[in-house]
């Protein structure tokens, strides 16, 4: 007799090779992946990538789900094979890139981006830093001119920008007070909050970074970096004057709670500090140089711990 939990699991698999069908014909292949790697683990997914690919050959979606393979392996801290994934997925994509251009549609920049990400964290997790940094500064040159240029980036930040002096900032337009150049905060440490008019986490980053100023006082300086994107509410394009009126709206109506948190409005911030996920978090230190890098929102106990390690207390 099958276990209860044995047979309910395979009816779940069932469940999800025919969702697979139906994601397939509506182009969905990627999310249905992802949901069973999560669900099952690889062995799953590379069959179900195997019947897409008897089927309808290599597509751009198809490489941008075959790139979370190397995702997960990188995640369980199985790096050989991690890169071995990551290998594949950039192999594939050249190919694809020899009759179009990378950012032509979404899912191959997708797949490139993670598969050069997976490849150098992979690389400086098994102990080569400094060929990771190597690698991914050749693929940054190679890529410069596209949209994966900021992922590549943020990926150099992550393995070598702890510890260095923080980047300048550009601070030509603004919204808010005025902000200062990075080293006129020298003596107190600084959160630099890398935040988009859309981002619903950013709007949800906001209320604990307003409680840590609000304990720290003018210990803690919080600077909100942000940029243009091209459109405005609900995703209508809008033309850059337009554009920065909206962004101060938000900016107003969900980051007053920061008080006088200057806001310098520049793309060339987030290429430098390849923030292409928001909220980014940057803690510089009271000497200038940066204690933590982090993609992606951060709980207050998380941001209380770094900052106590900056010598906050």
């Amino acid at each position: 007799m099958i276990p209860k939990i044995l047979f309910a699991k395979s009816i779940l698999l069932v469940l999800v090779f025919s969702l697979f069908t139906v994601a397939a014909r509506a182009q969905d292949l990627v999310a249905a992946v992802h949901g069973t790697l999560d669900g099952y683990g690889i062995p799953q997914a590379e069959a179900m990538l195997k019947q897409y690919r008897d089927a309808r050959g290599v597509t751009p979606e198809y490489l941008e789900a075959y790139s979370w393979l190397g995702r997960k392996a990188l995640a369980d801290r199985k790096y050989a094979a991690a890169e071995k994934y990551a290998e594949q997925t950039y192999t594939m994509a050249a190919a694809e890139l020899k009759h179009r251009g990378l950012d032509a549609e979404p899912h191959l920049p997708i797949a490139v981006g993670a598969a050069i990400e997976v490849r150098g964290q992979a690389m400086a997790a098994e102990g080569d830093r400094a060929g990771a940094v190597a690698y991914l500064r050749e693929e940054e040159t190679k890529y410069a001119t596209t949209s994966i240029a900021d992922r590549i980036q943020k990926n150099i930040n992550l393995i070598s920008l702890e510890g260095k002096p923080a980047p300048a900032l550009q601070e030509t337009q603004f919204l808010g007070t005025k902000p200062l150049p990075l080293t006129a905060y020298r003596g107190k440490p600084v959160i630099l909050f890398f935040w988009a008019h859309w981002c619903v986490d950013c709007k949800a980053q906001g209320p604990i970074l307003a409680r840590l100023k609000q304990e720290y006082g003018d210990r803690l300086m919080v600077v909100g970096p942000t940029q243009r994107y091209g459109y405005a509410a609900a995703g209508n394009p809008a033309g850059p004057a337009e554009e920065l009126r909206y962004i101060d709206d938000v900016r107003t109506k969900y980051y007053s709670i920061l008080g006088n948190m200057p806001v310098p409005v520049s793309s060339a911030n987030f290429r430098r500090y390849g923030a292409s996920t928001t909220p980014t978090l940057v803690l510089v230190g009271a000497d200038g140089r940066v204690k933590l890098y982090h993609p992606g929102r951060m709980t207050y106990d998380e941001l209380k711990t770094a900052l106590k390690s900056a010598g906050l207390s």
